[in-house]
């Protein structure tokens, strides 16, 4: 059976169930549309089973497809991650890098000059500060800023860089709020919170041994953007979580102050996911090696 079937159409079979859709399928694969339907007809031939219905609006895979899917993709993963090996046993960087990562300007620079220094490495990226599970069978790299302890996943993390942080505010702010000395205070003072907004994401502490705190805040003002919280907060809109580093001069200037509490804010953590494998593929592993030295350097 297996030599009567094709690898690209089990390729474009893979492209069609992760994007739901033909056309995206074919635009991710760089083919005409009619192609892939053409491949999709010829599996579904050679295998005797329909594996999509299809209607003018949506794709969904059969009981059969779901199969097929689960059965053969960690299979062709192999396959690929074997002929990636082999190609890169050249000393020329090549192929493509699909990588997920936050809006920075810092990291826009890292993964800038990583590829001037690589030109036959085919770029593609997509921007986003959440990190999703499912994001990993699309991509070969996830860079994701997280604060405390990570949840349990089949992802591989590698530690980029991190950031120490504190609690801050303005004095106008402080001189018209109670301060809060402890994490329960959070509760009754105005808020300012960053990263996951969207999830309701508690700010995170760290107690002296280690472990992480979770503490819910009084929050109206939600953004994903780590700029955005520190302008809020210095137009007194509330308290917020923010890297030292990223307010220093501020804090010399006493446009802001630090709000110490009986535990420190954990700290920012920029982390590269990628798929667990046996063999990391060397363009991964010298994009995560080059993001650690860009970071060491702005250090």
């Amino acid at each position: 059976m297996i030599n009567q079937i094709e690898q690209v159409w089990l390729a474009s079979f893979h492209c069609v169930f992760q994007n739901r859709s033909f056309k995206l399928a074919a635009e991710q694969m760089n083919l005409p549309s009619s192609n892939v339907s053409r491949h999709i007809a010829l599996l579904e031939e050679k295998l005797n089973t329909k594996l999509f219905e299809r209607t003018t609006r949506r794709v969904s895979p059969t009981q059969a497809g779901e199969q097929l899917y689960h059965s053969t993709h960690s299979l062709l993963n192999q396959l690929n991650q074997a002929l990636e090996e082999m190609s890169e046993l050249t000393q020329t960087l090549s192929g493509e890098l699909r990588i997920v990562m936050p809006d920075s300007p810092i990291l826009a620079n890292a993964l800038v000059s990583f590829c001037n220094n690589n030109p036959a490495i085919s770029l593609s990226c997509e921007t986003s500060l959440n990190a999703k599970q499912e994001w990993l069978e699309q991509f070969d790299v996830v860079l994701s800023f997280q604060r405390g302890k990570l949840t349990d996943s089949t992802w591989v993390a590698n530690e980029i860089a991190r950031w120490p942080s504190v609690v801050v505010a303005t004095p106008k702010l402080l001189a018209t709020t109670t301060p809060p000395t402890c994490l329960a205070d959070l509760n009754r003072v105005p808020c300012i919170t960053s990263l996951t907004a969207l999830n309701g994401t508690p700010w995170v502490f760290q107690h002296p041994d280690g472990h992480f705190i979770s503490q819910r805040v009084q929050s109206t003002f939600k953004v994903n953007s780590g700029y955005l919280a520190k302008s809020a907060a210095m137009a007194s809109i509330g308290f917020a979580i923010l890297p030292r580093s990223m307010c220093e001069q501020e804090l010399a200037q006493d446009v802001l102050r630090v709000v110490e509490l009986e535990h420190p804010p954990a700290d920012l953590v920029l982390y590269a996911f990628h798929a667990a494998k046996t063999h990391l593929p060397r363009k991964v592993a010298l994009l995560v090696e080059h993001l650690k030295h860009c970071a060491e350097a702005l250090s």
